[in-house]
């Protein structure tokens, strides 16, 4: 005999007078983060990482709205230059690290190394495996040295997200967001 197959619940959807007051207390709860980190001399890398349309920007936009921009920094580190691919795969992150009662938020991170340099074929194989077997230590080591490292994904279905890639192609203001390797990875 079957069982019966699961109800699945959907979720309940918040209005947008109760997402707005929502967002609003969690943005104060930040900022009140925001003073604690600058009090105690934290220092804060939060790394944004996850699927093209997921959201990044937006979760990123959100966070950093009300905090002070001496204090949390959004870096979205470019592609290396020529030279910079000759360094050390880390030193390019390195730079944009806190000091003392600061906030970092990558967009995107040194996690490019194992999903969209590694499918796009813009790193080696053994450069892939030098970061899977290094990652860990530097991740480690900045632990170790004080910095409070927190790590977000954020993902859409497929559906989802060949809907928002449309948007971008279809939106002006929105086109900016649709890069090369945007287009290699939709075909």
């Amino acid at each position: 005999m079957s069982k019966p197959a699961k109800k699945t619940v959907k979720p309940r959807r918040l209005s947008r007078k109760q997402y707005d007051k929502e967002l609003l207390r969690l943005q104060t709860e930040l900022v009140y983060m925001q003073e604690w980190v600058v009090a105690n001399g934290k220092r804060l890398v939060v790394l944004f990482e996850g699927r093209d349309t997921a959201g990044k920007d937006g979760v990123i936009k959100r966070i950093n709205a009300f905090l002070n921009p001496r204090v949390c920094q959004v870096v979205a580190v470019p592609t290396p230059t020529e030279r910079e691919q000759s360094q050390w795969f880390f030193q390019h992150y390195v730079p944009h690290l806190p000091a003392a009662g600061e906030i970092v938020l990558f967009d995107r991170s040194w996690y490019n190394r194992a999903g969209v340099e590694r499918v796009m074929g813009f790193c080696t194989d053994a450069q892939y495996e030098e970061f899977l077997r290094f990652c860990p230590l530097f991740e480690e080591a900045l632990r170790n040295d004080g910095v409070v490292l927190v790590k977000y994904w954020l993902s859409v279905s497929d559906e989802e997200q060949e809907r928002r890639f449309k948007a971008r192609l279809s939106d002006p203001r929105k086109r900016w967001k649709f890069s090369k390797i945007d287009r290699k990875s939709v075909v």
